[in-house]
């Protein structure tokens, strides 16, 4: 058994009564974000259902503050704390998450993580450390913080636990549209969309969507396992990361239906068509997968029920009027 199928094979231990149990944990810590039905013909989308998760609402501000929990609630905390290296949602999610457990947290974050989110972590306490030009910089620093601190890794992705996490929005998504046909959420390190899969287990369509700039789990697929990608774009600071993670990929090959591509004018184009029409705030990572959609790259068949993770929105571009305006005069 090569070492791809060995992984494959590990997969099954991410079961969905493990998710539930992993739910019932973090329950009091995460918020039951809400959902939101729309028109798609409003649009110009074509005949189907189109349901919104809005995990942007989520405390700390995206998905990523499941996964923060279910590692807390579930491992063993060191006198040292805790350690996590992000783009900026992790980041926050982690530090969020040490503040309400009262656990010591050093996060290290690169150059081009947005003010927002850089923000969030200050605001929750966290020991913040700025350095290197790129996530998988940052990442570095981290690891060697872990090795002479022996503080806890919390990984953005590519962990059990994360994965784990990340799957309870999955669940919680069912509870609230049972009906779907296919769910879109957005690809980074691909532990939002691992962990849905695993959840949802190809009972729907699983469609994760990247950056043009940034296309690791479409690398991977070709490659048929994790390989570096670029890692540029308007969405760098989310879904960036060099490479999709071991423990995702086993899953992601099993369970996720497919994957496109999207720019970053279809991202922006996305992220002003959801502040306009519905006043949603949304950082360009959380824009990814509506901007699928918009963008005409997947096109569901009529009758289709299509759910899409707004999955983050840690973002200071809300009032995009008023920065025109400003910029105008």
């Amino acid at each position: 058994m090569s070492s791809i199928d060995a992984r494959a094979a590990r997969c099954a231990d991410i079961e969905t009564e493990e998710i539930k149990s992993v739910e019932h944990r973090i329950r009091a810590y995460i918020r039951r974000t809400p959902v939101m039905e729309l028109n798609a013909q409003d649009f110009r989308l074509g005949d189907f259902r189109l349901i919104l998760k809005l995990e942007s609402l989520q405390y700390a501000g995206s998905f990523k503050t499941r996964g923060a929990f279910a590692n807390l609630c579930l491992r063993d905390i060191p006198s040292a704390g805790i350690a996590a290296a992000s783009g900026g949602n992790h980041g926050a999610a982690v530090a969020y998450a040490a503040m309400t457990l009262r656990v010591p947290a050093k996060i290290f974050v690169p150059r081009i993580s947005s003010h927002a989110k850089i923000q969030r972590i200050r605001d929750c306490g966290a020991d913040l450390v700025i350095t290197g030009d790129c996530y998988a910089e940052a990442l570095t620093a981290s690891e060697d913080w872990v090795r002479v601190s022996g503080a806890l890794p919390i990984h953005a992705f590519d962990q059990r636990e994360t994965l784990l996490g990340q799957g309870t929005l999955a669940l919680e998504f069912e509870q609230q549209a049972p009906m779907l046909t296919s769910v879109l959420a957005s690809v980074g390190g691909g532990g939002l969309i691992a962990g849905m899969a695993a959840w949802y287990k190809n009972r729907i369509n699983v469609i994760g969507v990247e950056p043009e700039g940034a296309p690791t789990m479409t690398k991977a697929f070709e490659a048929g396992a994790p390989v570096d990608a670029e890692a540029s774009g308007i969405a760098a600071d989310s879904l960036a990361p060099r490479r999709i993670g071991e423990q995702v990929f086993p899953i992601a090959s099993r369970y996720v239906s497919s994957v496109y591509l999207v720019s970053d004018d279809d991202i922006r184009v996305a992220q002003r068509t959801l502040w306009d029409s519905l006043r949603i705030v949304s950082e360009p990572g959380g824009a990814a997968a509506f901007a699928c959609l918009l963008s005409g790259k997947y096109k569901p068949a009529a009758g289709d029920q299509v759910g899409v993770v707004i999955s983050g929105g840690n973002t200071v571009a809300v009032n995009f009027d008023l920065q025109e305006k400003r910029t105008n005069t």
